[in-house]
């Protein structure tokens, strides 16, 4: 799992810091996609453990809670990486 985020991060860093010339945004993007594919994983796998475990169906609730958690974390993740990183 983490060579395959390492890579897509690593990829997309390049692309973006070739588009727009500069390596401390591609450095940005590759971390803050490693850090969200991480995120996504283990949400992934918790919530539909939790829903059971609750008593509800996994399948019904879990596509959107993990699809908007993970939307919102990478999101965060991204534009606080970048407003850290980037002054």
């Amino acid at each position: 799992m983490a060579v395959g985020a390492s890579l897509v991060g690593i990829i997309i860093g390049l692309v973006a810091a070739e588009m727009q010339q500069d390596a401390i945004l591609g450095y940005v993007v590759a971390i803050a996609l490693l850090i969200n594919m991480v995120i996504a994983t283990v949400i992934g796998a918790s919530i539909p453990l939790i829903l059971k475990f609750v008593g509800l169906d996994p399948a019904l609730g879990s596509s959107i809670l993990v699809a908007a958690i993970t939307d919102i974390m990478g999101f965060f993740i991204f534009l606080g990486l970048a407003a850290q990183t980037l002054k």
